[in-house]
């Protein structure tokens, strides 16, 4: 318990006259840490701390790695900043040793500070010094981890590019001509092979695949020997990842499998403005770092850069089986897909052409500089082409969304009709269609016709954007797994009625679960999922509630017998 004694050690409180110190003692929480436990992960809401005794460490991340900002020692205190600045906590704090602390509440903080002008004096002094160590800290960029160098319109450029940016990897973007390339391209007659990626200590890479530079930068990419997991999640899309928050929080060995980079679809979108509990919204990027951080402090594993070639459904109870690309596979017990859907396709004369080279599918976020000043298109109505126009117009001198219907209104929410309104560099053109796409190695202008009249224009432009919808990418599933006509993974009650027409109906005395497919213990949530509203608070519900009927399926499923025996009864409740 705390005392008013107690506090005499902390320098700021020992002034405090002993009644208020009592008062303050009384509302204290009092926080006992082992070593290297967290009282604070960075973006948790914020207290105000008295340590009395131990030490702490506290540590920013930054370019996906954690630096040590400050040490705090015995009668030192913090969180005022944050308390402050009504924001979430600036950085994390973990026990270095043995500690003990003092804690008091945002309210009790107010009140405390409102009450004594010392105190005040005191704190706001101390806030000022931790606010420019804190700017200090922010300026440091971090330095390039990786040089890419190749061309602006090289497609398997801009997918290295993109793949480097979505996983978080500073990097630095050279042209081939550029002089700063020639010390490190390869001497001899032969053309260098792009993309290539230079590294500061270890050989450079030639036109790598996703899986040579996540293995060279360190991510995991093959699944642990002889294991079988509760539990593998295929896609780290909103869906996927809130199943890995789920599953692993829950006890579960939980790994997830990742062909590019967290967040899937909506990690490309620049601002979601109307999920639950973000006011002033958030980006889809910053939405999946966080569900990924998350994750991994619940214990989740990743593969990433691995590709699901083919499900092999386990018999009586065996663990299925995901054959990965290459070589390797996982064994686990429950399966979720949640491989999200891929955009679709523009049909229309010479699109395919230029793809990467001025045709982006996507909101394609590594190209927004190279956009500055010029006039763009985007093609679609939905919310995820209304975020990219809202996107590019910061950086466009023009931009042109261009709807296939009569109007935003049926396809796209409110809120973002309503921001594209206030943007004067953004038009929308309904009943357009784009019908062609001209250029030499690069596009340079674009047909578009009206739907109505047939009247045909031409538009010069050099980046066109494509965001008309999306399939889903299911041909790699058993052929057991049932599928609705366009690709969509069945579940629930919608699996007995096409079983039961198909001939072959379900195989257990129970109906299949909410989420669960035609194939026991192989369950499906998010967009790839028949029946699904394409959004991603929907996709972070499925996912989450995919774990609560897996944990059913796994108490009736018995574990096992070749299991090895540190993971029979891993699974915590």
């Amino acid at each position: 318990m705390i005392t008013a004694e107690s506090l005499l050690d902390i320098p700021l409180l020992a002034p405090v006259p002993e009644h208020e110190r009592t008062t303050i003692a009384s509302r204290a929480a009092d926080v006992r840490l082992l070593e290297g436990e967290w009282l604070l992960h960075e973006g948790e809401a914020p207290s105000f701390f008295a340590l009395l005794s131990g030490s702490l460490a506290v540590s920013k991340r930054a370019d996906d790695e954690e630096f040590r900002v400050t040490t705090y020692l015995a009668g030192d205190y913090f969180g005022e900043v944050p308390l402050l600045l009504n924001s979430a906590s600036v950085a994390g704090v973990r026990a270095l040793e043995p500690a003990r602390l003092a804690r008091l509440d945002a309210a009790d903080f107010r009140e405390l500070i409102l009450s004594c002008v010392h105190l005040r004096e005191q704190i706001v002094r101390s806030m000022i010094k931790r606010i420019t160590d804190l700017q200090q800290f922010a300026l440091r960029a971090p330095a390039p981890k990786v040089t890419v160098i190749g061309s602006q319109h090289d497609l398997d450029c801009h997918d290295v590019r993109n793949f480097l940016a979505r996983n978080h990897v500073a990097f630095r973007w050279l042209e081939p001509d550029d002089p700063l390339s020639t010390k490190h391209l390869p001497s001899g007659n032969g053309a260098p092979a792009f993309p290539l990626l230079v590294f500061a200590d270890d050989p450079p890479l030639a036109a790598p695949s996703y899986r040579d530079i996540a293995r060279r930068l360190g991510m995991q990419t093959e699944p642990a020997p002889d294991h079988v997991y509760d539990v593998a999640i295929i896609g780290a899309g909103p869906a996927g990842l809130a199943a890995g928050v789920y599953g692993a929080s829950e006890g579960l060995r939980t790994l997830l499998i990742e062909r590019e980079a967290p967040g899937g679809q909506a990690g490309s979108s620049s601002r979601i403005e109307n999920y639950l509990g973000f006011p002033t919204g958030l980006s889809g990027d910053d939405l999946s770092t966080r569900a990924w951080e998350q994750a991994k402090r619940f214990g989740a594993e990743m593969l990433s850069a691995r590709e699901v070639v083919s499900i092999e459904p386990g018999v009586d109870g065996a663990p299925h089986q995901v054959v990965l690309d290459g070589t390797g596979r996982v064994a686990a017990r429950a399966l979720v897909l949640a491989t999200g859907v891929s955009w679709r396709k523009l049909d229309a004369e010479g699109v395919a052409n230029f793809s990467g080279r001025g045709v982006y599918y996507g909101a394609a976020r590594t190209e927004a500089l190279e956009t500055r000043g010029k006039d763009v298109f985007l093609v679609g109505g939905g919310n995820s082409a209304g975020q990219a126009a809202m996107f590019f117009a910061n950086y466009a001198r023009r931009v042109t969304l261009l709807v296939r219907g009569e109007s935003l209104s049926k396809s796209m929410s409110q809120y973002l009709i309503d921001q594209l309104a206030t943007k004067a560099n953004v038009h929308v053109m309904t009943e357009s269609t784009v019908v062609a796409a001209h250029g030499t190695d690069e596009l340079g202008s674009i047909v578009v016709a009206n739907a109505r009249t047939g009247e045909q224009q031409t538009f010069e432009t050099s980046a066109l954007f494509i965001l008309i919808g999306a399939d889903a990418e299911t041909a790699n599933l058993p052929h057991n797994l049932i599928r609705d006509a366009d690709g969509y993974v069945c579940t629930g009650r919608d699996v007995v009625d096409l079983q039961t027409q198909a001939g072959h109906p379900w195989p257990l005395e129970r109906d299949p679960y909410l989420l669960e497919t035609s194939v026991p213990g192989i369950f499906a949530a998010g967009d790839v999922r028949h029946g699904s509203i394409k959004r991603v608070a929907s996709g972070v519900g499925e996912g989450s509630m995919s774990i609560a009927f897996i944990h059913r399926y796994l108490d009736e499923t018995p574990a096992p017998s070749s299991a090895p025996a540190e993971d029979r009864g891993a699974r915590a409740r």
